[in-house]
């Protein structure tokens, strides 16, 4: 199957905000956006919480703004599971997960990890550091996935700027998982606003 696909997320611009004029002779070529070249498409979702708890003791929707948290010692979304909080330093906020996939192979493409380092630190994974200083600020999240029969590619970009190229791990059944999940200790809470989904 070769589907490309695009999740936006967690973006604090605004369509239609202010925006600059330069002069004719001094004005350059836009840079292009992300999902230029991409159709906005609806999309079906569904909702993941303890499996003891409601959804509105771990997800509030106010403002346009998803507000969802969980703490370590929360059950995990189904019982038996193993998804529940592994000791980690850091909470993951959006995945690919390959939801059917071959034996052997890894449950996910990519995850987004936030770390109590430098104000927050975002890591794929616990590896490479792609952001430094995203508590309490808003910022735009956006990952592409061109997937193929082989190997496809994974683009993370944050506000519009392409900050990691990836290969995906083959052949499998996918979705993009956002929300707050797999922390160390206490409480982690994401917030999310203007989910949109671009296929192409």
């Amino acid at each position: 199957m070769n589907r490309r696909s695009v999740l936006r997320a967690g973006t604090g611009l605004l369509a239609g905000g202010a925006a600059l004029a330069l002069p004719s002779v001094a004005r350059a070529a836009a840079a292009a956006e992300p999902t230029d070249g991409w159709t906005q498409t609806s999309f079906d979702y569904s909702w993941q919480k303890p499996w003891n708890l409601d959804l509105g003791d771990r997800h509030s929707y106010s403002g346009g703004v998803h507000r969802m948290w969980v703490y370590a010692t929360d059950e995990p979304f189904e019982k038996g599971s193993s998804t529940d909080p592994s000791g980690t330093d850091g909470a993951s906020f959006v995945q690919i997960l390959r939801s059917v996939h071959p034996s052997g192979t890894p449950a996910t493409d990519i995850m987004l990890n936030a770390y109590d380092t430098n104000g927050g630190t975002v890591r794929r994974y616990d590896g490479t550091v792609l952001r430094t200083g995203v508590y309490d600020t808003w910022f735009n999240v956006k990952i592409a996935h061109q997937a193929s029969s082989g190997t496809g590619t994974v683009k993370v970009y944050f506000d519009n700027s392409l900050v990691l190229t990836v290969a995906d791990r083959g052949p499998a059944t996918r979705y993009f998982k956002n929300g707050v999940y797999n922390h160390g200790s206490g409480r982690a809470e994401a917030r999310f606003r203007n989910l949109r989904y671009w296929t192409r």
